[in-house]
């Protein structure tokens, strides 16, 4: 019993013409014909009633029908699953990352794929969290790591790699600094320092003093945290960043919890769907990276 054998059986089936499925083949009629006669020699059983115009199915080849069915789609489940390890060989990856991304299991998770899989093409992106995001939902990124203040952005996956509270980083000397507690209305008094629209960290921060009726002066933006922690140590603002951000800062800057900001903000991979192999084999690889790193590197 051949495949070919099993495709013109069904074909015939379907068609319940030999001359049609002669067509869809794209083989003889007698060719056809010729075959489903050795495969009925082979089974012990007719599987066409031939006696009237139209070839309809005999009670065994009714029978047999969803098996050769199946037998194809499992033939054909094979051949793409070799084909998706061959496609590994020559390959893209697009990835994206947030804007001063200094999250370095992500670039381990990168050396560890490039290591498993030299022949896949990576580009690299960097840029704001939101239009990364956009990115990923128009399949012109495959995977993104971005800010976010939502678990799941709409309509994509996610593992989250970090989820912390805001804080509010300042140096010796500023008012702020003697405060056990730091609130919202309490930083609406000073000028801040802080990541552009369309990253996860500022829309955790829009989002919570719009919720409060509070307008904060942003007077100075940056992408990423050493300019704002920079920019913070030189007396220009209250810098707002997140508690291991503003942890490599801390023999500069005072940092305190901004006690009414209650949602985190996340730091996330993202992605679409997983049709494609190198962005499952680079989840594999980014799980693992991201789960045996030190959080402190992260």
């Amino acid at each position: 019993m051949e495949l070919r054998q099993l495709e013109y059986f069904v074909a015939v089936a379907e068609e319940r013409n030999f001359t049609r499925a002669a067509e869809r083949v794209h083989i003889s009629q007698s060719g056809v014909s010729a075959q489903i006669r050795q495969l009925e020699r082979e089974l012990g059983a007719e599987l066409f009633d031939r006696s009237a115009r139209a070839a309809t199915l005999t009670v065994a080849g009714k029978a047999a029908l969803e098996h050769a069915r199946a037998t194809l789609a499992a033939a054909a489940a094979v051949g793409r699953a070799v084909g998706e390890v061959t496609g590994l060989v020559r390959g893209r990856l697009a990835v994206g990352m947030v804007v001063g991304c200094t999250v370095t299991p992500l670039f381990d998770a990168l050396a560890a794929f490039h290591r498993a899989h030299p022949g896949v093409e990576i580009s690299l992106l960097e840029d704001n969290s939101d239009r990364l995001v956009e990115g990923v939902r128009a399949d012109t990124i495959d995977l993104a790591l971005v800010g976010t203040a939502t678990a799941t952005p709409d309509g994509l996956d996610a593992m989250t790699i970090v989820s912390e509270r805001l804080v509010a980083a300042v140096p010796a000397g500023h008012p702020l600094a003697d405060l056990r507690r730091i609130t919202l209305r309490e930083l609406d008094a000073y000028p801040i320092v802080c990541m552009p629209p369309g990253t996860g960290l500022r829309t955790t921060f829009d989002q919570a003093c719009a919720a409060r009726g509070l307008r904060p002066v942003i007077a100075l933006q940056a992408g990423a945290a050493d300019a704002i922690a920079a920019l913070a140590v030189r007396g220009l603002g209250v810098a707002i960043l997140s508690e291991s951000m503003a942890a490599h800062y801390r023999d500069r800057l005072t940092a305190r919890v901004i006690d009414d900001v209650e949602a985190p903000t996340r730091l996330a991979l993202t992605w679409r769907n997983t049709h494609g192999p190198a962005v499952r084999e680079f989840l594999v690889h980014g799980r693992r990276a991201f789960a045996t790193s030190d959080p402190a590197a992260r």
